[in-house]
């Protein structure tokens, strides 16, 4: 009995401890956000409205536990990439945050964090 509770312990720790892939923390954001093209592609991938690229099918997997979490799995270079996208579409893109929110974020916790 003491043995499956360590388990279960260790078993648990090890998925807190889990983070997502780093595999793709070199991309560019300023290229994606400053090119309209790019931009949408990636923008109708996490909405569910394009193809995605690997990277942005691995971004809309992992988006709506990100969310839910405040991105506790995510690398600091991630949560820096975090900032930057949300802050340009809060400046810039407004009616497509509005969009996201309304899917990924409806009590509007990062709007609030981000204005």
């Amino acid at each position: 009995m003491k043995l499956a509770i360590l388990l279960m312990v260790v078993f648990a720790s090890a998925l807190a401890a889990e983070k997502y892939t780093t595999k793709y923390d070199n991309i560019d954001l300023d290229e994606i956000l400053n090119n309209d093209r790019l931009y949408e592609k990636y923008f109708k991938c996490i909405m569910g409205k394009g193809k995605c690229t690997p990277d942005g099918k691995e971004l809309k997997n992992d988006m709506p536990d990100a969310i839910k979490t405040d991105c506790s799995k995510c690398s600091d270079k991630q949560k820096e990439g975090t900032d930057k996208v949300l802050k340009f579409m809060l400046a810039n893109k407004k009616a497509d945050y509005a969009v996201l929110e309304k899917t990924y974020d409806p009590a509007g916790t990062y709007r609030k964090k981000y204005e």
